[in-house]
């Protein structure tokens, strides 16, 4: 598992070395199903999972700050909300 303050240095690492630093570019999202998720994105083709990296949350509200700090304060794309469950693994992914 990897902090609140890891996994958003380690995004906001990830987007300062692309070669266009825009994060609106960027999609983020939360999943208990790594492949699941993946897949699915691979499959919708309308964005390239290309950079996909993801990170295991400690918890639920964690996971779930990091993800409205980056739509809303950085303009990432994704969505909050979701069918997710506080007592199953949770992983935030980015692409």
């Amino acid at each position: 598992m990897t902090s609140k303050a890891a996994i958003i240095s380690a995004i906001t690492a990830r987007v300062d070395i692309s070669k266009t630093v825009n994060y609106s570019a960027w999609r983020i999202g939360l999943t208990h199903d790594l492949q699941n998720r993946r897949d699915y994105w691979k499959n919708d083709q309308k964005d390239s999972i290309e950079h996909w990296m993801s990170w295991e949350a400690e918890s639920l509200a964690d996971a779930q700050d990091i993800e409205n700090y980056f739509i809303n304060t950085k303009k990432m794309k994704g969505g909050t909300g979701g069918d997710l469950s506080a007592r199953q693994r949770v992983f935030v992914y980015i692409f």
